[in-house]
């Protein structure tokens, strides 16, 4: 979050008209901070800090998988959506990211995206993973035929995932609810 109260979202994509495409969307509720390489996020992650991401999975000089990696091996946490042509498959359920949208991606779409990110990136860690797990899932319903994921055992372990992972959230929401956070925790069931 800046100094001005609006939190601080990193746009990394190659396609330069893309990233200030993303900067006009999103200026009224947030700082934008863009990238148009793997390198140069990496650079701008090291000396500020950032309330989301949005990340293109194909760029020349190192991948957005290759970023998101590294963010997570320095200790960021902030919330990643992937934005990509790529078109999600189960190589996906290892990824620590908490959204994927294929382009081409419209201006409600990623305002809804990356607002419901900053929301999630203050949930407790438990809530976070969730929502994530349940996303991929999500996403890969959504895009891969139904007998290719049912006999995929890596979608057989993401939606074990998730059942743990909504045990856990279900877990921590009584915990808030129990504390007096009523109405500010969502409804998993």
């Amino acid at each position: 979050m800046t100094g001005d109260g609006l939190p601080t979202i990193l746009a990394v994509d190659d396609e330069p008209s893309l990233t200030t495409l993303y900067e006009a969307w999103l200026a009224d509720d947030f700082r934008v901070r863009t990238a148009s390489s793997a390198e140069e996020a990496l650079e701008l992650v090291a000396g500020e800090s950032f309330d989301a991401a949005m990340l293109d999975r194909h760029m020349p000089g190192g991948t957005g998988d290759e970023v998101l990696s590294e963010l997570r091996a320095r200790d960021h946490d902030f919330p990643v959506v992937m934005v990509t042509g790529v078109e999600p498959d189960t190589d996906i359920v290892e990824m620590p990211f908490d959204d994927y949208l294929v382009k081409p991606v419209g201006k409600r779409e990623v305002q809804r995206t990356v607002r419901s990110l900053v929301v999630r990136g203050s949930y407790n860690d438990h809530l976070r993973e969730y929502f994530a797990l349940a996303r991929k899932r999500a996403v890969l319903e959504a895009s891969c035929d139904r007998e290719a994921l049912e006999n995929s055992a890596s979608y057989r372990e993401l939606t074990a995932a998730v059942d743990d992972a909504e045990a856990r959230a279900d877990s921590a929401r009584a915990e808030l609810l129990e504390d007096g956070f009523e109405g500010t925790t969502p409804d998993l069931g």
